[in-house]
């Protein structure tokens, strides 16, 4: 399977994730709110802690993009199909996720910091919901300088589909423009994610210089109210968000941009040619979601991995909403050894 190596890049923010089932009090201890995603403030970094002593933690290789990239992998089921680059430390957190990344099939380039610890992400559920406290440390000393030696930059030149969450325009903006200027040129398909509100509130200038480049731009309902809020567009209606995302000016005109927005249960909105589809999502009993951290990722991952063999935008969604089900029965965004997706 030549053809698809190195075929699906991705760049961003390699966490460990620290999670765990926590109640009502820590949540409100810690000032967090469920289904939210943040950056750790000096006030939560007592709780990584506290949660390992009070709670019963498991340690998962998570980050956004790179829990997409592996889901991808996974789909695929063509070894080094994929490949990730992102910076984590000289440390055994470090050590792990090079290992487990490595066995999943990804072909990671992880710039190693030699003093940053490797990034954490607490990850608080209660009832199957989750809240996101990111504390990125290595994560956040990424630098273009490791993109563009040639080692690297290799990983770029073959990739002909790349997806960056929008988390990594708090770390390295240089680097997410190198590529998207890169995809524009070469009729590459570049894709993003919204990410988080916070992402859309508060970067949003580096989030509007990339835009023009993303001809996917994936997000949930509240990321996407958010986009709405912030940039004036006075609606809380998904549909007619998503239609004015896809309708922003593009840097090429090789392709249209499509927006795809998840709404938890509800159905998928896809934006394209100023026209909404929706497709709805596998329901899923309550009884049987552990929780719901990796959805959105994986959603994604499962997409990609369709799109990187050029199959029709259903398609695409279907095997979102099949990685997403997968997922939400699990711990963290961890999968069974091989898909039942035909």
């Amino acid at each position: 399977m030549a053809e698809y190596e190195g075929i699906l890049l991705g760049m961003g923010n390699p966490l460990l994730d620290i999670s765990a089932v926590v109640d009502e009090d820590f949540l409100k201890k810690y000032d967090v709110q469920l289904n939210n995603a943040i950056l750790a403030e000096d006030k939560h970094l007592p709780m990584y802690d506290e949660m390992s002593s009070k709670f019963t933690v498991e340690y998962i290789a998570g980050g956004a993009t790179q829990n997409s990239i592996r889901v991808a992998q996974w789909m695929l089921q063509i070894p080094g199909a994929t490949s990730y680059m992102g910076c984590i430390g000289k440390d055994k957190y470090g050590e792990e996720m090079t290992k487990n990344s490595q066995s999943a099939g990804v072909n990671v380039h992880y710039y190693v910091d030699e003093a940053a610890p490797t990034g954490t992400c607490a990850v608080c559920v209660v009832g199957g919901e989750r809240s996101l406290i990111a504390n990125l440390s290595a994560a956040n000393c990424y630098k273009a300088d490791h993109l563009k030696k040639p080692e690297n930059w290799a990983l770029v030149e073959k990739a002909k589909y790349i997806y960056i969450a929008g988390f990594f325009l708090t770390v390295s903006p240089e680097s997410i423009q190198l590529v998207a200027e890169h995809a524009a040129a070469a009729n590459k398909v570049f894709t993003m994610n919204l990410s988080a509100p916070f992402i859309c509130e508060f970067f949003k200038d580096a989030q509007e210089k990339a835009l023009p480049y993303v001809d996917y731009v994936f997000g949930n309902e509240t990321e996407a109210r958010t986009f709405s809020k912030v940039h004036g567009w006075e609606t809380d209606n998904v549909e007619e968000i998503a239609i004015k995302i896809s309708q922003w000016p593009k840097a090429s005109g090789t392709y249209k941009r499509i927006t795809v927005i998840t709404q938890g249960a509800d159905p998928v909105v896809v934006a394209q040619d100023g026209k909404v589809s929706k497709y709805p999502v596998i329901l899923l009993p309550k009884e049987k979601l552990v929780d719901t951290n990796g959805a959105g990722d994986a959603f994604v991952g499962g997409f990609l991995s369709q799109l990187v063999k050029e199959k029709p935008i259903e398609e695409c969604v279907r095997a979102g909403c099949y990685a997403s089900n997968v997922i939400i029965q699990r711990s963290g965004c961890t999968y069974p050894e091989k898909p039942d997706f035909s």
